[in-house]
């Protein structure tokens, strides 16, 4: 590999910058959650199964685009907590999931943080950057509540 193509790569890859930018909204997101023992990635679970009512984990996960194991390891947090509930399960695991009025509760609880959160997400990336996100998550697809 030559030296161009090492400049090339670390001067301008898109995908590290993305995950780099990624990594810092979700620590900001999870500090500011971190007093009512959720991540970003558990509220966005509880607000998507709120959103979309009852369903199968795998519909999470597809609104969410997450893996099955991500979505299975986090349903089975918020369901020791009470905050979701399996309305139907088998030998293979929750069938369908639905947020429960604690669950509910929890994720108005989280609102004041969320919301602090979101304004200093948005400061970090301005104006154009947060219209930027909402433009390219429409655009791969991501349909809040499909």
């Amino acid at each position: 590999m030559s030296t161009s193509s090492i400049d090339e790569i670390v001067d301008g890859c898109l995908a590290v910058r993305i995950r780099l930018i990624g990594r810092a909204l979700t620590g900001l997101y999870d500090g500011a959650l971190a007093g009512h023992g959720l991540t970003i990635a558990q509220v966005n679970l509880l607000a998507a199964l709120g959103k979309t009512g009852p369903c199968r984990p795998s519909r999470l996960g597809e609104v969410l685009q997450l893996e099955r194991s991500t979505v299975s390891r986090n349903l089975t947090l918020l369901l020791k907590h009470g905050w979701i509930e399996a309305l139907s399960s088998d030998a293979k695991g929750m069938r369908e999931v639905a947020l429960t009025p604690a669950g509910k509760a929890k994720v108005e609880s989280v609102m004041p943080e969320w919301r602090k959160a979101q304004r200093e997400a948005a400061e970090l990336l301005g104006t154009t950057g947060v219209d930027a996100v909402h433009a390219i998550a429409s655009g791969l697809g991501y349909a809040p509540g499909a």
